[in-house]
């Protein structure tokens, strides 16, 4: 329970450890609501009972449960792989080097949210930015928002973002763009609150685009004008 106020401040070295498994934890909890969403739309419980009744006509009352059970357990492992596997890539390339990557040049920042938790400093989230150049305009893209479940609905994703956002503004930049998924809808809901917009979505991720449209995800790209 937090005991007193949180304090956003830029990454320490020392903060490597416990941003990684906070980066970790953060993201695949999103594996299992992605396979909800997919499992459950009309088209794969459609699937599903035809796998089941497919598996019986073919004489086996095994086979009605190990063909559609083949194919849950096929969705299952394309959405554990899309985040799990980003997870791994990330962690692996530019997580390895936060201050490298996220400190090293003045349009760039990272972040962490601490707080006070039974008596310990803990770091309760994160984000950060990295500046951009299209062209003659500069823009800022938000990455790594997670915030731990223990801090939720108390205002901290707000700001968080706002504290990207107060960065890019104060760095003259044109905008604020972020990339989330489609199954995160907490995260693309408070995203609109701040005024961000979609303006792309797309199957381009660092897993192959049929896993992508198996696991039933859109990548979103969203964007507020600053």
């Amino acid at each position: 329970r937090i005991v007193c106020h949180l304090v956003i401040r830029r990454y320490r070295p020392s903060d490597k450890d416990t941003v990684l498994s906070l980066f970790s934890v953060g993201i695949k909890e999103h594996i299992q609501p992605c396979f909800n969403n997919a499992i459950s739309s009309p088209l794969y419980i459609t699937i599903t009972l035809a796998l089941c009744v497919a598996g019986y006509l073919l004489g086996s009352v095994l086979g009605a449960v190990v063909l559609p059970g083949a194919w849950v357990g096929l969705v299952y492992c394309c959405c554990h792989e899309i985040y799990s596997g980003y997870v791994r890539n990330t962690i692996r390339t530019n997580m390895q080097d936060i201050p490298g990557n996220y400190l090293s040049r003045p349009d760039d920042c990272y972040w962490v949210a601490e707080a006070e938790v039974e008596g310990i400093a803990q770091i309760v989230g994160m984000v950060a930015v990295v500046g951009k150049q299209n062209g003659n305009e500069r823009h800022g893209e938000l990455f790594r928002m997670i915030i731990a479940p223990t801090c939720r609905r108390m205002g901290l994703g707000v700001r968080l973002a706002q504290t990207v956002i107060d960065f890019c503004k104060e760095r003259g930049f044109s905008a604020v763009v972020l990339e989330t998924s489609s199954t995160q809808q907490a995260a693309v809901a408070l995203y609109k609150k701040l005024g961000f917009n979609l303006v792309l979505n797309h199957t381009d991720a660092a897993v192959p685009s049929w896993m992508l449209r198996l696991g039933r995800v859109t990548v979103l790209i969203m964007k507020k004008k600053l």
